[in-house]
This record gives structure tokens, C-alpha cells and sequence, in this order.
């Protein structure tokens, strides 16, 4: 069986869809093959990086990337994990599904250090418990 190829789009592709690609690897295994873009790619935050580390994933090497990288590619899934990247979503073919799981920004915290970084981990851990309910349903 091939793998079926994941697209995870948000506005940066800073935090939630780099979080996003690194939990779905992780837990996928080599099932899926999962890429991530911003509609206005900027820099992987840190927060991100330390959010994911905490389970053993390492995302230190990825990079921010524009949605325009994947134009003319072909996905069976574009995941939308904002509401602007939504909104701002080129039209992929017509046999791609569209999922949208709209989550807050954790970039936006202010405060402290801690205070960012537990805003990181809350967000990955609804976005990992999105992905078990998306891989229990696509076993199925």
C-alpha cells in the first residue's frame, strides 16, 4: 500500500503546523507522508521545537515553507490548522480532502518563557488528540 501524502497548512508555518507535521510522524509512523506550509511562512519557533522535544520528537531540522512550494502537488489530505490559512487556502484538486481544525495561536501568548511554553504543549496536545481520532478513522 502507498502512503497517502499530508499537507498541514497554517498562516506562519511557525507552530501549529510544524507541531502538527512532527505529531502526525510521529505517530503515523511511515503510513503517511506529511509536509507543512504557511499562506506566510516566517521561522520555526522555538516554543514549537522545545513543545515537541518534551515527547521525543525532534523537529530541529524543519524549516518554514510556503504553501507555493506545493502548488501542482498532489495530496489526499490538506489539513487547515487556522482559520486564516483557511480562508487563504489555494484550491488543491478536487479529490484532495479538505479538513479544517481551527486552534488557537499559541505565538500569541504573552508572559513569560513558561507561560509560552505550556501555551506550545496545550496546543500540541489538542492537535495530537485530533490526529488519534484522524488515524482511528482512517483505519476503519
Amino acid at each position: 500500500m502507498s502512503q497517502q501524502r499530508v499537507l498541514i497548512l497554517c498562516t506562519g508555518n511557525s507552530a501549529r503546523s510544524q507541531m502538527a507535521e512532527g505529531l502526525l510522524r510521529s505517530m503515523a509512523g511511515d503510513r503517511y507522508d506529511v509536509c507543512s506550509a504557511g499562506t506566510r511562512p516566517s521561522f520555526v519557533r522555538p516554543e514549537a521545537i522545545a513543545a515537541l522535544r518534551d515527547l521525543g520528537i525532534d523537529i530541529t531540522s524543519h524549516r518554514s515553507k510556503s504553501v507555493d512550494e506545493f502548488l501542482g502537488s498532489a495530496f489526499d489530505y490538506v489539513i487547515t490548522v487556522c482559520d486564516n490559512a483557511r480562508e487563504n487556502c489555494p484550491v488543491f484538486p478536487a479529490n484532495t480532502k479538505h479538513i479544517h481544525w481551527s486552534f488557537e495561536d499559541p505565538a500569541a501568548v504573552e508572559g513569560d518563557e513558561a507561560a509560552r511554553l505550556a501555551a506550545f504543549r496545550g496546543i500540541r496536545d489538542q492537535i495530537a488528540a485530533r490526529f488519534r481520532e484522524f488515524l482511528e478513522a482512517s483505519q476503519g
